[in-house]
């Protein structure tokens, strides 16, 4: 197994510190707000890799943290009129409640950083005591960078070059513009805890090496988060938390690529940073999950408004094909067990499945092979013949237990099909303001013109439902209809 390795900037062989153990830290979420499909993004891809780790046999330790003290907390709950800590509470709850909506499996141990004062105070002295930390008459305490000779290893920056050309105005007793804050004095109207500085509260790098030390040792196996984050807040872990403990952090450094919409940042002032529970009101979440798994977790992802219906029209697209199947082999009395044509395609699933997620969690390539899968699948029913049907369903049978087997660990196709494919027809049909009582009586009438040799009628009202997006689809059990959306 190889994992790109951000330090390096190399994709180099997974090898865990303990045999078949993995300990894995992932940055979470500063709840300040609803969380975002950017949020969304990170989530699955780091419950994904937490998944397939363990598909292979991976005994794993995921933890991700909430960071609930911040000055963007601190602001908004000072707009509102609430405590800091009781309103972050409150944003905790809205984002468990999106996460379980868009059926993001939870980590094994998250953390919240109001819950690691003491903890990370004691971390704060610990550097102080070893000369990488100096506070300051204000009560502010700083990391002193110039005394950890690696710092810009992992981003790849020289200190020399960050002093470069500053010119910032030193807060009071700070001694170098690129140390960062460990500990912040108290202002007023902000939520704070005693210290031997005074009162005050952590600064936002700190949480994550106290919670990740405390949680999973002084070297951990992969630290993760956004791309936003290598600098400067993953750079800083590391100088503060090697600083204290002498030994490496982490030895896999994973980044996840960065969401645009229509091409631009998402941002609250361009009015397009779509939330979850917004995205989720108008896509079935495992549209979501297909797309945001449809390009490497590495890159960045523009979505445009097309891609959320090009991904629905290719997840009803499986879902279909896999509805076919089950009927299929229930009609040929299917057994996975049985004599079944021999093809590549449908014997090398799950080997197939491995070598893509191996390589660094490719899941395009995952996608890439699904679409090939799903073309032979429905390829195989379309010329199945009396002679090799019970053949065709035995291979469906065995096609269908290892498509679920792979593709449940990026957690798609774990619906019933008819509950998905209902589902999405229901969000269409809302979404398009579509008469039901009026297409199907539509239907009935050109089926009766059908009958009665009425050939201009029925074409006319195949016309008029085409334009309303809507196709008809003649079977020799009688007409269906569906939407056109869904068929791109």
């Amino acid at each position: 197994m190889k994992i790109t390795n951000s330090m390096t900037g190399k994709k180099e062989e997974f090898v865990p510190i303990k045999d078949k153990e993995v300990k894995m830290y992932a940055c979470g979420i500063t709840v300040y707000d609803l969380s975002h499909i950017g949020h969304a993004r990170q989530a699955i891809v780091y419950a994904m890799i937490t998944d397939y780790l363990r598909y292979r046999g991976y005994d794993v330790t995921y933890v991700r943290n909430y960071t609930d003290v911040d000055d963007k907390i601190i602001k908004k709950a000072n707009e509102l009129g609430k405590n800091a800590i009781e309103f972050s509470a409150e944003q905790i709850l809205e984002t468990e409640k999106d996460m379980a909506d868009l059926h993001v499996k939870n980590s094994d141990i998250t953390t919240k950083a109001s819950e690691y004062i003491e903890k990370i105070i004691k971390f704060v002295e610990g550097l102080i005591e070893n000369g990488h930390a100096y506070s300051t008459e204000k009560g502010d305490v700083y990391f002193s960078v110039k005394t950890f000779n690696e710092y810009g290893k992992l981003s790849h920056r020289k200190v020399d070059e960050l002093l470069n050309g500053v010119r910032i105005e030193l807060e009071d007793g700070k001694r170098e513009p690129v140390d960062f804050a460990l500990w912040k004095s108290a202002k007023p109207g902000e939520v704070s805890w005693d210290s031997p500085w005074g009162k005050g509260r952590p600064g936002w790098h700190i949480e994550c090496s106290a919670m990740a030390l405390d949680t999973l040792g002084e070297t951990i196996d992969i630290h993760g988060g956004g791309r936003d984050l290598l600098f400067p807040h993953h750079e800083n872990e590391i100088a503060q938390t090697e600083a204290l403990t002498g030994k490496k952090f982490a030895n896999y450094w994973s980044h996840c690529g960065l969401i645009k919409i229509n091409g631009e940042k998402m941002s609250k002032s361009l009015g397009n940073s779509l939330t979850i529970r917004d995205a989720l009101k108008k896509y079935h979440y495992e549209v979501l999950k297909y797309l945001m798994l449809s390009k490497h977790y590495a890159a960045d992802i523009d979505i445009l408004d097309s891609d959320f219906t090009l991904a629905e029209s290719q997840m009803y697209y499986f879902y279909t094909t896999i509805d076919a199947m089950n009927k299929f082999i229930a009609d040929n009395n299917g057994d996975a067990n049985g004599e079944k044509i021999e093809d590549e395609i449908a014997n090398n699933i799950i080997q197939n499945f491995i070598e893509a997620m191996d390589d660094d969690f490719n899941t395009s390539t995952v996608f890439a092979n699904l679409h090939t899968l799903i073309k032979f699948v429905n390829n195989a029913m379309k010329t199945a013949n009396k002679g090799n049907r019970t053949q065709v369903a035995n291979t469906l049978a065995k096609v269908l237990n290892d498509l679920k087997e792979t593709y449940s660990v990026l957690g798609l196709f774990t619906e019933e099909p008819k509950d998905f494919l209902q589902d999405m027809k229901n969000r269409y049909t809302e979404r398009l303001g579509i008469d039901v009582n009026h297409i199907e009586e539509q239907v009935a009438k050109r089926a009766e013109a059908k009958q009665n040799k009425d050939y201009a009628t029925a074409d006319e009202i195949r016309a008029n439902l085409d334009a309303e997006g809507i196709i008809l689809n003649d079977t020799k059990d009688g007409t269906t209809w569906d939407f056109k959306a869904l068929y791109k």
